[in-house]
């Protein structure tokens, strides 16, 4: 009975007070799974990184104030037409949700009322205007806001001779609003034709995707298209053309160095690199 006693005495040690519980432990997570290479990689290695992989290269998806933080000069952003938000011209809806519903789900998901956001800043001092879509709202697609948005921000580089840089990420044109939605393609185009007339470059970076009405459209007709490595761009599908053509494609088709290989792009450039690669670009249009 003795040595029960102690025991039971000793064992007070290991218990918990039920008065004062310890605060509960917050997890985090240190690790990030490459999507591509399935490497580990430190999380803050990740972010240090900016979200591409230090073992493959794979660029990961970024939203639009991810990317102004990266391209931008600090605290250098001025937000254009942030009122324009997403018309619903058709009233559409389809076997699971109205459009409009889907529009606001988009926005209280990512922040936006449209695919883009635009306005003014600096690249290593030099003014620029910039147009960012984001794959988070419907696809990055490319909807009557979406266009109306590019075009001012096209028609505000033209009347204060600034170069424009539109960063794609896109699945094409919004389906939902017809052929309101495929309007937008020749005129975002004619914006940037009137740019092309007054000298004034405008620069496209196409990131993972750049597909649809998009590629067919603005995001191709830069005086410079860069890439971002690995980055889907075309048109239509994989598996849709190779049921047209009834050919296999290959392995690498409508990634950015197969079209680097057969001249769509001009030059593929890490995202690491971008900011200052954009900056020696424009210093030698500024000297000229």
């Amino acid at each position: 009975m003795r040595r029960l006693g102690t025991e039971r005495a000793s064992m007070a040690w290991f218990r918990r007070s039920k008065q004062n519980p310890p605060p509960p432990v917050e997890k985090q997570d240190i690790w990030i799974v490459c999507p591509k290479c399935t490497g580990h990689v430190f999380k803050a290695e990740w972010e240090k990184s900016l979200k591409a992989c230090p073992k493959c290269n794979f660029h990961e998806r970024l939203s639009c104030q991810e990317r102004l933080r990266i391209l931008l000069d600090e605290k250098s952003f001025h937000e254009f037409d942030d009122h324009i938000s997403v018309i619903d011209h058709l009233d559409f809806s389809d076997a699971k949700e109205k459009y409009a519903e889907k529009a606001q789900s988009a926005e209280a998901k990512t922040g936006l009322k449209e695919s883009v956001m635009t306005g003014r800043g600096r690249i290593n001092g030099i003014p620029v205007t910039v147009a960012v879509m984001d794959f988070r709202f419907l696809g990055g697609s490319l909807g009557s806001g979406t266009g109306e948005k590019i075009v001012r921000a096209a028609s505000y580089a033209l009347k204060h001779r600034m170069p424009l840089i539109i960063v794609s990420a896109s699945g094409g044109a919004r389906m939902q609003e017809g052929t309101v939605s495929l309007m937008q393609m020749a005129k975002t185009c004619a914006a940037i034709a009137r740019l092309h007339k007054a000298g004034i470059p405008y620069i496209s970076v196409l990131t993972d995707p750049t597909t649809g009405g998009v590629s067919a459209s603005y995001a191709m007709v830069g005086d410079l298209n860069i890439a971002e490595p690995g980055a889907l761009i075309g048109f239509a599908g994989r598996r849709v053309i190779e049921e047209t053509i009834k050919q296999k494609l290959p392995d690498d088709f409508q990634t950015a160095e197969y079209l680097l290989e057969h001249g769509f792009v001009d030059r593929i450039v890490n995202r690491g690199e971008l900011k200052d690669f954009l900056h020696k670009v424009l210093a030698y249009w500024g000297k000229r």
